[in-house]
Order: structure tokens, then sequence, then C-alpha cells
């Protein structure tokens, strides 16, 4: 991008809190257009006719795979082409594909769209991310992104409200289906009524200002002079079989054969995980998304050393990058699957459900995902790991409310545990965020947030929602009572929470180090034009 100019707002100012505002209602769309599923979850299985594991494939590993295979070629799009028509049109798109999804008739037809949404909503956040680090200091940074990141529990929490009051609403309306418009049925409504909106919200968000790329730090970025051709280049590098070919071209045979190997063994592990469970669907889909990840990676190596460098040679980042998937694994599943959880163990109506399970968890994840950015930008002053410690108390203060929420018998213990599972669970979102971000260049942001998204997308949605349900199913088939069963699963899946503990312990040993190297890592690797006025 060009030099900073006084025709750009000011950093931090008005103009800058009020795109902060537009990009948090575009999260809070991508979250109802993706979280609703949990409260339809009970309608569509008794429609289309499948389990919980499948259930758990729909809203995980379907959406999860598209999102994050095409968050790289987007993500990279992101670092190089004007931001806000890049939101816009991902909007418009997971838009139409979710109201599309009203029109489902079948399993196959629903996962189509499901893929849909998926590549759609990948566009939104590492956008997002790098726009908000341009119009926030770093100093005020993880309050900006935390606020942005409250769309999550917002949109997940109206998600669940709105499905629950349309579902009963409808069905109270048409208990006939005959008599329905179309013949639509409740849980079709619903995608409908959710969908078409954020076409609207699409054309608000083209109207916002683009920053100039750096402004907030003085490391000005020149203007790529060819945004699709990198975009392209990014694609073929991530998804097959083009990733055989580009490597073939960019690295030889040398790389072709690492690839080949790296095939191999995610196909054999593929193999054994299908045999033990028998659901293709699932591992075939996760299958592909992994060795597209492993692609992406030896080809980032090969032609932006650099950034491969500062990736994946930063210890800090990679301790973030597995450990706060495991909470979202928790996160992802305890979220899809409560309700589901609260209408069969304690026989509750989707609405009741929707109205305080889903408003609960919207207000409870506003405010903590909020403090928790604000604490983090306060502890950052005071201490190199201050961000670390927000991260570290999370999942310590969210993990007994989980517990008791799903094993209580009193239903209004479990709405109160909700809610402070809510507030305390997410408190880690925008500190991470921002811990990346602080670790790299301003060239490298979105397309490090599109693998560090990837990352929470395969082993928290991808995997989080839908071995619940797959742990849920073993369970019931062995006769327990198919609430009782998916209380179990939910409870075994807490443990995801110990193992985000040590990865954020190992985390503060090496941030202060890390931190404090940027720059003399980025110019060890070879880095030169990314260093702008600080090089």
């Amino acid at each position: 991008m060009p030099e900073n100019t006084s025709s750009d707002p000011p950093i931090g100012g008005r103009y800058a809190k009020y795109v902060l505002f537009v990009l948090v209602l575009v999260y809070v769309f991508n979250f109802i257009d993706r979280q609703i599923l949990s409260i339809l979850a009970e309608e569509i299985k008794a429609d289309i006719g499948i389990s919980d594991a499948e259930i758990g494939f729909l809203y995980g590993t379907a959406f999860a795979v598209f999102y994050a295979i095409f968050g790289i070629p987007l993500g990279r799009l992101a670092d190089v082409w004007v931001r806000k028509n890049l939101i816009s049109a991902g909007l418009l798109f997971w838009s139409v594909m979710t109201a599309l999804s009203g029109s489902a008739r079948s399993f196959g037809s629903l996962a189509a769209f499901r893929f849909g949404v998926g590549v759609g909503e990948s566009s939104a956040t590492p956008a997002a991310f790098s726009m908000l680090s341009d119009y926030f200091s770093p100093n005020v940074r993880a309050t900006a992104l935390s606020v942005y990141s409250s769309g999550i529990y917002i949109g997940a929490g109206i998600g669940t409200f709105l499905g629950g009051m349309i579902v009963d609403g409808w069905n109270g309306a048409y208990p006939n289906i005959a008599t329905a418009p179309l013949g639509i049925k409740a849980w079709q409504a619903a995608f409908l009524v959710v969908g078409l909106p954020g076409i609207v919200l699409a054309l608000w968000v083209r109207t916002l200002k683009e920053p100039t790329r750096g402004q907030s730090e003085g490391i000005t970025t020149e203007t790529h002079p060819h945004p699709f051709k990198a975009a392209f280049e990014e694609l073929v590098s991530v998804l097959p079989p083009l990733t055989l070919y580009n490597l073939l071209r960019i690295g030889g045979i040398r790389a072709l054969g690492w690839n080949l190997l790296f095939l191999s063994i995610i196909a054999g592990v593929g193999y054994q995980l299908i045999e033990i469970t028998g659901n293709i669907a699932q591992w075939a889909a996760l299958g592909i998304g992994v060795y597209a990840a492993a692609s992406w990676v030896q080809n980032v190596r090969i032609r932006d050393y650099p950034t491969y460098c500062m990736i994946f040679q930063c210890k800090t980042m990679i301790c973030l990058c597995w450990g706060m998937p495991c909470i979202a694994f928790v996160t992802y599943g305890i979220g899809f699957w409560g309700a589901p959880y609260m209408i069969r163990v304690h026989d509750l109506s989707a609405s009741e459900v929707g109205t305080f399970l889903g408003l609960g968890a919207a207000l409870g994840g506003w405010i903590g995902v909020t403090l928790g950015g604000v604490l983090s930008d306060l502890f950052k002053q005071r201490a190199v790991n201050g961000r670390l410690i927000i991260i570290l108390v999370a999942p310590i203060l969210a993990s007994p409310f989980a517990y008791v929420f799903v094993t209580t018998e009193d239903v209004v213990t479990a709405y109160v545990c909700s809610f402070f599972f809510s507030l305390f669970a997410p408190m880690w979102t925008g500190p991470a965020a921002t811990t990346l971000n602080d670790l790299l260049l301003p060239r490298m942001r979105a397309l490090s947030s599109a693998f560090y998204i990837m990352m929470i997308t395969f082993i928290g949605l991808a995997l989080g929602p839908y071995l619940i349900g797959y742990v849920s199913d073993f369970i019931g088939a062995s006769g327990t009572e198919s609430g009782r069963a998916l209380q179990q699963a939910m409870t075994y899946a807490l443990g995801m929470l110990g193992i985000a503990t040590l990865f954020t312990i190992a985390a503060l040993r090496f941030l202060p180090g890390d931190e404090a190297s940027r720059l003399d890592r980025a110019r060890a690797a070879g880095e030169v034009d990314g260093l702008g006025d600080q090089g």
C-alpha cells in the first residue's frame, strides 16, 4: 500500500471504532449462519434420518475443511488486495449459501451448501484481523480484536435463540407441513430467515475506507501489482491435485517426492480411522484438508522462506497454533451439542433452550471476550507475558463451570453454569490473535492468521463436534439413553483444556525472546521489503 497520508482516518479514532462496529456485525452474521445448525440439529436428524456423528460432520468437518483450505488463498488475497472488498464478497456468498440451505432436501445437498458457507466465511477473519491491526495501535490491539471476536459469541447466541424461536413458531403455525408455504419445514425456514439479511450487510461493508497497510506501526508495504495472481498461486499451493503440479514446477522432483510421502502417510492414517469408525466422509474430507495444509506449508517454505520462518520456526507461534485449537475443541463441541443436550436430558423445548442458553451464551461470550482483550492490554503494559497470562487463566476458570453444566440435574444450575462457561472460555481469543500479530510483519499477518484459523478449524471445529457425536453414538449403541450418552461424551471432551494449558505454559517461556527478536529473525530469514521504515 502507499505511504500513509493525511486522508487516512486517525489510528484508533472515531472512524476506526465505526469500522470495528461494522466488522463485529459481519462476524455476528458469520456465526449466526454457522451456529444455527445446533438448535436445528434435532429437527434435521428427525427429518433426514442421520446420526449424531453425521450431524457433527455437517456442523464441523463439512464446513471446516472448505473453510480452512480456502482460507489460505483468501488470506493471501487479504494481504495484497482491498480487504473491505474481500470481506464484502465473502459475506454475500456465504449468506446466499445459508439461504440456499433452506432448499435442501437431503444430507448430500445440505452438506454441499455447508461447503459453500465454509468457503465464503473463510474470507472474513484474516482480512478483518489485518484491517483492524492497521486501524488500532499495538497498545490497544488486543482490545480491538477481542471486541471483533465477540461477534463469535453474540452470533452463536443469537443463532441459537433465533433458531429455537423459528422452529417452535413455525411448527406451531403449521402443524401440518402440507399447509406450510412451499412445503417448507421449520429448519429450512430458519436457514432462509438468517441467510438473506447478510446480503444487505455485504453492501454496507463495501462503503468502508481501506486503511494504509502497516500504518499503525510505521511499517508500510507497497501495493502488490498482481493481487489475484498472488492469490491464485496460493490456491494452487493448497488445492489438491493442483498442489502436485505446483510443487513439481517450483521445487522439482525432490519436493514432489516429499509431498507424495506426506500424502501416503495421511492416506494410511485416514484409512485406519475409516476402518475404526466406519465413517468415510469424515476422515476422507479431513484427510484432504490435512494434505492440503501440508502441501501449503511445503509451498511456503520454497516460495516465501521469510514467512515460513516467521510462522513455523517461532516457538511461541507453534505453542499457540497447537494449544488454542484444544480450547476451541471444547468450545465448539460444547457450544454445538449444548442445545441438543438440554433438549434430550432436560426435556425442554427448542424455544426455551434457544432463549436461555442462546442469549446467555451471547451475553457471557461478549463480556468474556471483551474483558479478556482489555485485561490482556493492561497486563501487557506491565509484563511481556501479560497477554499469555489471560490465555492461561481462561481454561482454568472455564473448566469447573463446563463440568457442572454437563453433569447437573438442575435446569437453572445448567443455565447459570453455561453462562459462566461462555464468559470465561473465550477470554483467550483476542490475546491469542494479538500475540500472533505482534510476532509477525504486516505483510504476513492475514496469511498467518489464515493458518492459525485453519489449525483451530481442523482441531476445534472438524474434530470437536464430530468426535463428541461419534462417542455419543458409540456409548448409545451399548444401550445407554441418547441424552446420557451425549452427556458422557461432552464430559470426556473437557480433557482437551488440560492440553491447552500445557501449551500455554510453554509459550510463557518462549514469548519474550521471540517478540524481542522479531525484526532480527525476519532479516536473518532474508526479509527485506516487509521491514519498511524499520528495516
